[in-house]
């Protein structure tokens, strides 16, 4: 764990996690990641921006001490969480004089989970500034992004945005810059739909904010940092609109393939109409990735088996994920097979109450579908179809 120079006076530690597979035991992780930390040197004083991960401190606690810093005057907490605040006590102790810099409300989160002194904060409020000497810190207080207590920090002269979870990506690379663009936005994009999506409405609103800024860099406190910043605001741009585009995100789960050959034929139809369509298997496949193609999408279609009357547990529990994520999905349907009763239909449309879509037709099987029922899922597909009618792109004319 090193630093690294980003500007003349800006550098970063970064601890890069190779190994790590789930984030708060939820997140996969297929990636890892890395926490990211930085120093601004001004004139007359030193500032730490978050800290690390705590089982990285004595890491962290060594690069600092490499670095022979004379002193830290602040240490600002962007937001609460351990893997930004975890060091702080240990910061503290190395730099007793240090001053933590937060919000009224992280200021609370941290000092409920962390051994840190109520009188080593100081408090600060929105357009608030610390001056450096030849550098300015300014505080923009950004509530539910993703947290009560999140905030970002602006080093004016140099124009750079310290984003810490806004704008991250779970990536671990030794790149210090996001120079491998597709890598990083897919990375970005399940970082997106796993942490940001459920606060959408708050980060559009930052997002007008931070384009009046125009910053120079955007320094995030996970994944690489943005030295182009349209790489990563033209896409959050789309992903925060309230306009999805014409696609669909099949989950699906099968017993006995029954439901399967029902997603395989809706597929097939979809296709002949032109939509882009995302079947995933809950068994098999990483829920983080239907979480990112829901990012975008307008349909989602649930497929699934019937188990003691219910939908199966797989799909229930896909169900709770994509219902507390808050998709902008504008259409839902159910479809699925069972043996001798069924109300998949209804634990459905219930465990997605947070989603305000139009629900389509089901179609339900018992047993094995038929011709009927494939009549049925090609009504469906049409339904689909003409909804989608609204989200495609215009003809490009010609010359």
């Amino acid at each position: 764990m090193i630093a690294r120079e980003i500007v003349n006076g800006v550098s970063a530690i970064v601890a890069i996690d190779w190994d790590r597979r789930f984030f708060d035991e939820l997140i996969p992780l297929p990636k890892g990641t890395t926490y990211n930390s930085y120093i601004v040197r001004g004139s007359e004083k030193i500032a730490l921006i978050d800290t690390m991960y705590p089982a990285r401190t004595d890491e962290y606690i060594a690069s600092l001490k490499s670095l022979k810093l004379p002193r830290i005057d602040y240490v600002i907490a962007n937001h609460g969480e351990q893997d930004h605040s975890g060091s702080i006590p240990a910061v503290l102790a190395l730099y007793p004089e240090a001053r933590v810099v937060t919000n009224k409300v992280c200021r609370q989160l941290i000092t409920h989970a962390l051994d840190v002194p109520a009188d080593s904060f100081l408090i600060v409020g929105e357009g608030d500034t610390i001056s450096l000497g030849d550098r300015t810190l300014r505080f923009l207080i950004t509530p539910w992004v993703h947290w009560p207590d999140t905030m970002i920090t602006h080093l004016v002269e140099d124009n750079l945005l310290f984003t810490c979870d806004l704008f991250g990506a779970h990536f671990a690379s030794t790149d210090l810059f996001a120079i491998d663009k597709g890598r990083v936005l897919e990375a970005a994009r399940s970082y997106y739909a796993e942490i940001m999506m459920p606060f959408r409405p708050y980060v559009a609103k930052y997002m007008d904010m931070i384009d009046k800024i125009a910053p120079r860099m955007i320094c995030p406190s996970h994944g690489p940092i943005h030295n182009r910043p349209a790489v990563i605001l033209d896409p959050y741009r789309q992903w925060v609109s309230d306009v999805p585009q014409p696609e669909v995100v099949i989950p699906h789960v099968s017993m006995y393939n029954n439901t399967s050959s029902m997603v395989l034929y809706l597929v097939d139809r979809l296709i002949e109409r032109g939509l882009k369509v995302t079947p995933y298997n809950v068994l098999e496949g990483n829920i983080g990735d239907v979480a990112s193609a829901l990012v975008t999408a307008s349909t989602l279609v649930v497929a699934a088996s019937t188990v003691l009357g219910g939908a199966h547990p797989a799909s229930a529990g896909a169900l709770t994920l994509i219902n507390a994520l808050k998709p902008k999905v504008r259409f839902a349907a159910t479809i699925g097979s069972f043996g001798w009763a069924s109300a998949i239909e209804k634990n459905v449309t219930s465990a997605l109450s947070n989603l305000k879509v139009e629900y389509l037709a089901p179609v339900i099987v018992n047993g094995r579908p038929g011709p009927d029922q494939f009549k049925e899922l090609h009504r469906l597909a049409d339904d689909i179809y003409e909804r989608n009618k609204q989200f495609a792109p215009e003809p490009v004319a010609a010359d």
